[in-house]
């Protein structure tokens, strides 16, 4: 509670109800899924749950919270980025005009997904994320999240990031790519492949994140309300 009170917003006018009683609940939530009605009484009202996580998310303050205290993160040599699919339920896609269009809800071969790209440093902790549709690019993400790589020498990605502009971008940041070549090329890449085994420290966080049922099958129809579960879900397993 030490580390995130002060990203918390100020209260006004009557005190607020316990931060730690209803924190402890909406991770709970989280976690497992529930729906709001089947949280625990140790945890009050579950309508006070819901409108904290509600009004606080929109605010973006659990993104911020996990900004924030990934920003000590240290990392001086080398940063991981990657992307993965997140199964949305048909709660979240239901009644949205152009099949879940707005809602960065997209189809695939898998059915409809989210899909998460992320920043990890070399002990496979995230320091950035973005959502977009399931059928986007690994551009896209790459293009947004560009900014957001910190000073580092190395940067490791699979092939879905060969592209010539984003090894420019690195170079002009001072970052060598550690990105194989795609097949279609017609000179071939050299890459350091020792290195690029590290990447697997990424997919492990991707793993991790999906233990949290609320971040493995998408719920909420809101895209900034469902990066407020994954960034709730990150802060928790690797920033306390």
């Amino acid at each position: 509670m030490a580390k995130r009170s002060p990203f918390f917003p100020k209260s006004h006018g009557r005190p607020r109800v316990d931060d730690r009683r209803v924190l402890s609940g909406i991770i709970f939530i989280n976690r497992n899924g529930l729906r709001w009605r089947d949280a625990p009484e140790a945890y009050g009202p579950h309508k006070t749950l819901y409108s904290r996580w509600k009004r606080w998310s929109e605010k973006g303050i659990f993104a911020q919270m996990m900004v924030g205290l990934a920003v000590e993160h240290g990392e001086e040599k080398t940063v991981m980025i990657d992307a993965t699919y997140l199964k949305a339920h048909r709660t979240a896609t239901s009644m949205a005009a152009n099949g879940g269009r707005g809602r960065l809800i997209g189809r695939t071969k898998g059915g409809m997904n989210t899909k998460l790209h992320a920043i990890c440093d070399s002990q496979g902790r995230p320091l950035s994320l973005f959502v977009t549709a399931g059928q986007v690019s690994d551009y896209i993400g790459a293009r947004a999240l560009l900014s957001s790589i910190p000073n580092v020498d190395w940067l490791l990605g699979d092939r879905g990031y060969d592209a010539d502009w984003f090894r420019d971008a690195l170079k002009d940041k001072g970052i060598r790519a550690c990105i194989p070549g795609r097949k279609q090329r017609k000179t071939t890449v050299k890459y350091d492949k020792r290195r690029y085994k590290r990447r697997n420290r990424i997919e492990i966080m991707f793993g991790r994140l999906k233990d949290w049922r609320r971040v493995a099958k998408r719920y909420d129809r809101c895209p900034k309300v469902f990066l407020s579960a994954i960034a709730l879900a990150a802060t928790v397993i690797y920033w306390l």
